[in-house]
């Protein structure tokens, strides 16, 4: 191997001890003995790797101790499935590196592990939140494609800031009320009543979450339209954090799920405000 092949390794090398170190980590902290035994697996699968790579390198290098903090805090906040993937996104590079040394047996049973059994240990993780993904999809898709069209037609109707943040605060706890009796009921009879509440409280909060962004600009703006772009701003915003978050977790694409989910709220959005328009110009009512 040339000097750039054993550099390369190295790197790799640090990646696999760095990773196992993670792993390791969050295997010790985690209450659910499925998921701690998973962990414990995919930290000594990633130090099975970096000892391989030793006998290439003929080095032992450190982990980055930055990295460790990093992602177990991140796992911590956003979840342990969210921490995991991001991570493992960067393993794409180093299976496709390790494909290039083909006389390589060892090297090329590695590419495998990373693109295979990984994958499918990562699978077996059992985390609780995600079981209610579609709950949180309820909650934030109802409130950015109704809420941010009932703002922009109480926006053009009623053109007073602190009279659409009064009608729209009604209107969005009824509604987020609403919802989530809706998916209390829907899992109830999906499910014989399993977890049935919990559904409904994460649809519930995920409303509640949506509709406090949207509203505050209308509380602490006097200009109803600059609230209103403030408020469209916010929308998008919480489309491309939960779609990130969402595509990360489910492997899915971002791109088409949040330009999908951002023209929707925003059509919605733009009809409403024309509704609103039309409203007060057949009616003659002037606030």
């Amino acid at each position: 191997m040339t000097p750039e092949d054993i550099k390369q390794l190295v790197d790799f090398q640090v990646n696999e001890i760095t990773e196992s170190k993670i792993y390791s980590r969050l295997a010790n902290i985690q209450k659910d003995t499925h998921n701690s035994e998973v962990l414990k697996e995919l930290s000594a699968e990633e130090l099975k790797h970096y000892h391989i790579l030793k006998k290439y390198t003929g080095k032992s290098p450190s982990p980055k101790h930055w990295k460790i903090t990093l992602y177990v805090l991140i796992a911590r906040f956003f979840g342990l499935t969210f921490g995991i993937k991001l991570m493992e996104k960067g393993e794409v590079h180093a299976q496709d590196s390790y494909r290039k040394w083909a006389d390589e047996k060892d090297l090329q049973t590695m590419a495998d592990e990373e693109e295979v059994h990984e994958s499918k240990l990562i699978g077996l993780l059992d985390e609780e939140g995600l079981n209610y993904m579609g709950a949180v999809v309820l909650g934030l898709n109802d409130a950015l494609v109704e809420f941010t069209g009932a703002l922009a037609g109480y926006t053009f109707a009623l053109q007073n800031p602190k009279l659409i943040a009064l009608t729209g605060s009604i209107t969005g706890i009824a509604a987020a009320l609403s919802m989530a009796a809706s998916e209390y009921l829907s899992s109830r009879a999906d499910n014989d009543g399993k977890n049935a509440i919990k559904a409904a409280i994460y649809t519930g909060i995920a409303y509640i979450i949506t509709v406090v962004v949207l509203i505050m600009p209308f509380v602490v703006m006097s200009n109803p339209y600059r609230a209103l772009v403030v408020c469209l701003t916010g929308a998008i915003t919480i489309i491309a954090i939960f779609n990130y978050y969402y595509s990360i977790v489910k492997d899915e694409s971002f791109r088409k799920r949040f330009l999908e989910m951002a023209a929707i709220s925003l059509g919605i959005a733009a009809i409403s405000f024309g509704i609103g328009y039309a409203l007060r110009v057949v009616t003659g009512i002037d606030l």
